[in-house]
């Protein structure tokens, strides 16, 4: 697993809950540490342990979880590059769901060692899409729909959102339901396309 998301794991539950829970969920883990860096490489079952040891030290379930984290990943001020390469996507929500299928390859020019999803977006009526999620490490759908809902909101948009998860033959997809009910329903935040001074 890439330490970018050990990383933002490790980012949200610390701005969330703070270093004292973080450091306990470590312990918890039996991690050896208590810091991810961003650039290295973890085995699966690490970030398996951690997740586990947060969902047991919170309270919270996993999809639950990650949908927060998906959230913070994309609302946070200190993320704000995430955020900016989301945004690059359009001027507008829907525009932005259609450049989600190009979104991985955006990703491996950027990171080339990452280990992204591969994003798939139907459109079936006017207004009403479907993205599906597909991932070497299942369990992880609930991340995109809480990114996918932080985008709506940033956009200003107001959306209805349902997650699904199938078992196939290629392996475990997430499926997200879109229904966009107003593209301008407010405001939205700002966003320029050159950098803050």
């Amino acid at each position: 697993m890439h330490g970018l998301v050990n990383r933002s794991i490790q980012r949200f539950v610390q701005d969330s809950y703070g270093p004292d829970v973080w450091s306990e969920i470590c312990r918890e883990a039996e991690l050896g540490f208590d810091s991810f860096e961003a650039m290295l490489r973890y085995e699966p079952a690490q970030t398996e342990a951690v997740l586990a040891a947060a969902c047991r030290r919170l309270s919270r379930r996993r999809d639950s979880l990650l949908e927060d984290l998906g959230t913070y990943m994309v609302s946070h001020p200190d993320l704000d590059p995430l955020r900016r390469l989301l945004r690059f996507g359009g001027d507008t929500f829907e525009e932005f769901l259609h450049s989600l299928d190009e979104l991985h390859d955006r990703a491996k020019l950027a990171l080339p060692e990452l280990d992204f999803p591969q994003l798939e977006l139907r459109e079936y009526a006017p207004n009403s899409f479907s993205l599906l999620y597909r991932w070497g490490h299942p369990g992880f759908g609930t991340l995109v729909l809480g990114v996918v809902r932080a985008m709506a909101d940033d956009y200003g948009a107001l959306v209805v959102l349902q997650h699904s998860s199938s078992l196939t033959d290629s392996g475990d997809i997430d499926t997200i339901s879109i229904s966009l009910l107003d593209a301008q329903f407010s405001h939205g935040r700002e966003f320029k396309l050159g950098a803050a001074e």
